[in-house]
Formats: C-alpha cells, structure tokens, sequence
C-alpha cells in the first residue's frame, strides 16, 4: 500500500493548486505527516508538516504561501498553494516526518512564468 498524491498541474505564476495525499493508516496515525517536493536536479526537502494535534511547520520559501491540513478520520493531508511562482515546480510528496516510508510517485506542479 503506497502513499498518493494528487492534485498536481499546470497553473501560472501566481495561481493556486490544492494537493492531497492518501496514506496508509498505519503510515499516518498519530504520525506527523509532511509534503515534500524535489526539483530537478536538486534534493528532495519538506516543505510543510503537521502532527497529528494540529501544530504546523513550514519552510520559509513557502511560508505565507502554502497551508498544510489533515483530516485525521481520512488518513488524508492536503496542501493549499497559492501564489505560485516557477521556483515551486517540483514533484511533490506527502509522507511520515519522522520514519518516512516507501515513496509513492508523487504529483508534479509546474508553475509558468
């Protein structure tokens, strides 16, 4: 059983994509989940997580910009993007913060100039 991602696309700068991600309950109970992205050529690096009480943690490139959320009944985590810029296209992830499992395919987010 893989994590999934989805919600990836094609936007403009400035617009806004909402990501979700399936996990397996026993990836996300009681678990700090993130999103991570990796960019071409660069290392994969979390951007937004959040545990299982509600506390968040953001990278400064996309704090302000980008929401993280989980819906715990669902054993689902969603990220709010907005004003996108070019430099946030990358393949994005949702996984465990602490013992992150096996990688599912993730979703790219390309954002045009």
């Amino acid at each position: 059983v893989q994590l999934q991602a989805s919600g990836g696309g094609l936007v403009q700068a400035g617009g806004s994509l909402t990501l979700s991600c399936v996990a397996p309950g026993s990836i996300f109970r009681g678990s700090p989940m993130g999103w991570y992205r990796q960019a071409p050529g660069k290392q994969r690096e979390l951007v937004a997580a959040m545990t299982s009480g509600g506390s968040t943690t953001y990278a400064d490139s996309v704090k302000g910009r980008f929401t993280i959320s989980r819906d715990n009944a669902k054993n689902m985590v969603f990220l709010q993007m907005s004003s996108l810029k070019p430099e946030d296209t990358a393949v994005y992830y949702c996984n465990a913060v602490r013992a992150p499992a096996s990688w599912g395919q993730g979703t790219l987010v390309t954002v045009s100039s």
